[in-house]
């Protein structure tokens, strides 16, 4: 089994590296210094198990278990942690287990075992358990937004984004260096993101911190303005008063 170590320690890493050197039947594949790295070394590499610490940098081992979940054959997560109290929310983002430091080679032995029994088709049916749009573990909210394509990952910072605007089946994430595709509901966004994005049409949410105010267009219909873009975007009658409460505020 090919196997993906993520830690922001590179002692621990070093720890976990020998720890599955002495088992059977285990490749250690590559390692990562966080959660944006596994994710994008989880596509390059395909690993069957990622080791996944949950307190990183730059993205925590609990989102990165989101984003790998909606991946085409996602791996098999094992947690990492020195600290027992996130055991429920690691469950909750369906992991296979919980592993807490510091780790016996036989402990480690054991959830690689279980994890090697699991087949693709019932990863597969994990990430499609967790549902459309995944609003995070709890009440967490991501940091990143990730888009999928031909096996390969793209990772959007949500502080980034400037709108979510939605096209029948896809929403289109407009950000600072560009546009991708999700499918997500707008409306699981509008719940996730509450307090950073607002609704100004029943297709478009725009991000707070963007919102820089109101113009009419040659039709006499309200258009949001958007700092650094020229995008325009339509502000329906029912969300008038919310988007000028917002500006004022």
């Amino acid at each position: 089994m090919k196997l993906l170590i993520a830690d922001d320690e590179p002692l621990a890493r070093a720890r976990l590296r020998s720890l599955a050197a002495g088992i059977a039947d285990v490749d250690i594949a590559g390692e990562a210094a966080n959660g944006k790295q596994a994710l994008y070394l989880s596509c390059e590499l395909a690993p069957d198990i990622i080791l996944l610490d949950i307190r990183m940098p730059v993205m925590d081992g609990l989102e990165a278990a989101q984003h790998l979940a909606a991946l085409e054959n996602p791996p098999a997560v094992i947690f990492t942690t020195a600290y027992g109290d996130h055991a429920l929310a690691a469950f909750e983002a369906q992991a296979v287990d919980y592993l807490l430091k510091p780790i016996r080679k036989e402990r480690l032995e054991q959830a690689l075992g279980k994890a090697g029994k699991l087949n693709r088709a019932q990863l597969h049916a994990v990430s499609q358990h967790r549902g459309d749009g995944n609003s995070g573990c709890g009440s967490r909210a991501r940091t990143h937004i990730s888009a999928h394509s031909a096996g390969k990952i793209e990772l959007v910072a949500v502080s980034d984004i400037l709108y979510f605007q939605a096209d029948q089946k896809y929403v289109t994430v407009r950000h600072t260096a560009g546009k991708v595709l999700i499918e997500e509901s707008l409306k699981s966004l509008e719940e996730e993101f509450t307090g950073h994005f607002t609704r100004i049409h029943r297709n478009a949410l725009v991000a707070n911190a963007y919102l820089a105010g109101m113009s009419k267009n040659s039709a006499g219909h309200c258009e949001a303005v958007l700092r650094g873009c020229s995008d325009t975007l339509e502000i329906s009658r029912s969300h008038l008063t919310t988007v000028k409460k917002m500006l004022m505020g």
